[in-house]
């Protein structure tokens, strides 16, 4: 299980590194959800403004890297208006901190006729019709080397900004607005424009809808219908192989089959 540090237990030196940064803190709250990171805070602060802080062990060399490319991407990803813009980061006593403006609202509710799902449809959208991105992003294809066969991997080549992991918990809705944003883009990479919203459809599943509902609601997207039949049942098979190699078949087989029914 990740570590998980409270305000009260950080080092005064990094308390007072922030506060140099964001003014008093008022208030704190923690954040459960995420997995690659050991400090996840929502800090309230005497200028009447809140941000989220994200913080890793600079010894811990797999989150610290996670950080590393949320904070290069992040530039982009803002600018595009689907993710919240860093507003500090720095190093201080061991530690690596991001500081993000604070999006205020509710995690996407992905159920069947959900009020969020145009939101997070449009989102996507933006993410798929970006100019690919001129940054030194690990290929998506590259994720799955040990599972490939013969002449597969180029089938999921791509230039696209992808983030990978748009589970419920990564996708915001701003409380004002109706915005969708996408959050922690620990694991971005560049790959078939496709890709995120293939995962979107399966989470859909997950949350309740039909295979049928998932693929209608795949189909409102450009770069998925006209995606490579071929591309599509690669990326299907791959990730099938991933999850039994690290699972087993059995525990895999209701993900699985939610990926398989991306091909019907």
């Amino acid at each position: 299980m990740t570590e998980r540090v409270r305000w009260a237990d950080l080092p005064a030196v990094l308390k007072r590194a922030i506060e140099a940064r964001t003014g008093r803190i008022t208030r704190t709250e923690e954040v459960p959800e995420g997995l690659n990171c050991s400090l996840a805070l929502v800090l309230d602060t005497q200028r009447g403004e809140s941000v989220f802080l994200k913080g890793v062990r600079t010894s811990n060399h797999a989150d610290r890297a996670g950080l590393l490319q949320e904070q290069q991407v992040n530039s982009l990803v803002s600018e595009l208006g689907v993710g919240p813009g860093i507003r500090h980061s720095f190093e201080c006593e061991g530690w690596h901190c991001l500081a993000f403006a604070y999006v205020s609202g509710a995690h996407a509710n992905l159920g069947p006729a959900s009020r969020d799902l145009p939101a997070v449809a449009s989102t996507l959208q933006r993410v798929q019709e970006a100019p690919p991105p001129r940054l030194p992003l690990p290929r998506f294809a590259e994720r799955f080397a040990a599972h490939f066969r013969p002449g597969e991997a180029e089938a999921l080549g791509g230039p696209y900004l992808l983030h990978t992991d748009t589970n419920p918990h990564n996708l915001m809705i701003e409380a004002t607005s109706g915005v969708a944003y996408i959050v922690d883009w620990a694991m971005p990479a560049l790959g078939p424009a496709w890709i995120d919203v293939a995962y979107t459809a399966v989470r859909l599943m997950e949350c309740g809808h039909t295979p049928e509902a998932a693929r209608a609601w795949l189909a409102d997207f450009a770069a998925w219908r006209t995606a490579e039949p071929v591309a599509v049942e690669t990326f299907v098979n791959v990730v099938c192989r991933h999850w039994i190699a690290t699972v087993g078949e059995r525990d895999a087989e209701p993900s699985n089959a939610r990926f398989r029914s991306l091909l019907v």
